[in-house]
């Protein structure tokens, strides 16, 4: 009996450990939208993802019509936007490609952007042609974290990664709070390109952008982060607040000012 007790009572933490691991904890009421909470301050940049399925046998050719119409829009300095990166996905979902846009000025750039955009025959044409092309497509507009670093171009060669969390809704504050420790666990090797969050499109969504030289640099640099000190902590009292994730291996096509 004195052995069963202590068997049991010796249990009961790890029951009581893996209870709390079942439930989100408590964020104390906010009286602000979590995007002024959690954006940065000192930019007013909006950010579009766009992620595009396309045909099998047209991805050649979308790639060679992006690559000829995308460097006009980037360069034109009568556009308040930048072309950040634009890759095909390596693993994950096939023949996709994948674009992120910053609108420097945030929604008055955007719909500055679009509008013009709409009064260019090429572009008009462009979206004609590369509509023949898509399976479907879909997009999204985010802010970036105070916290994370700023996306900037890069020189390669690199493959990139794209994290995508669908967090449970409300725990946008939290998944911030814990992140903003979290970060500097993965700093050391320069693989933190740019951290993001939805406004519109499908909310409550976080994206996490990774760039590293290879596959095998990706696992190394990801198992060292498991040997510092706080870092499985806060992978422990994230991963509640998720519902569902998944990861993109992509390679930047030529134009990407992310290499």
């Amino acid at each position: 009996l004195i052995c069963r007790g202590l068997v049991s009572s010796a249990s009961r933490p790890r029951e009581d450990s893996w209870l709390k691991s079942l439930f989100v904890r408590k964020v104390d009421p906010r009286k602000d939208a979590h995007s002024n909470l959690l954006a940065k301050r000192e930019t007013s940049s909006l950010y579009k993802l766009q992620i595009h399925n396309v045909k099998p046998e047209c991805l050649d050719a979308y790639n060679k019509l992006c690559q000829e119409v995308l460097p006009k829009i980037h360069e034109e300095k009568h556009y308040p936007c930048a072309l950040v990166g634009t890759w095909n996905t390596w693993y994950g979902e096939q023949d996709q490609a994948v674009h992120l846009w910053r609108y420097e000025g945030g929604y008055p750039a955007l719909n500055e952007v679009m509008s013009k955009l709409r009064q260019n025959k090429e572009f008009t044409e462009f979206r004609k042609e590369r509509g023949n092309m898509l399976l479907s497509r879909k997009n999204q507009l985010l802010l970036e974290f105070s916290f994370w670093n700023e996306p900037v171009p890069r020189e390669g060669p690199n493959i990139y990664e794209l994290r995508s969390y669908q967090l449970r809704p409300g725990t946008m504050i939290e998944w911030g709070n814990y992140w903003a420790r979290a970060i500097r666990f993965r700093q050391d090797n320069n693989e933190a390109v740019g951290g993001f969050f939805s406004q519109i499109g499908q909310l409550y969504m976080v994206h996490h952008l990774w760039a590293y030289k290879d596959l095998q640099t990706r696992e190394d640099i990801r198992n060292a982060a498991w040997h510092k000190p706080g870092w499985d902590e806060l992978v422990y009292y994230t991963v509640p607040l998720i519902q569902e994730m998944e990861s993109r291996i992509m390679i930047p096509l030529k134009i990407s000012p992310l290499q």
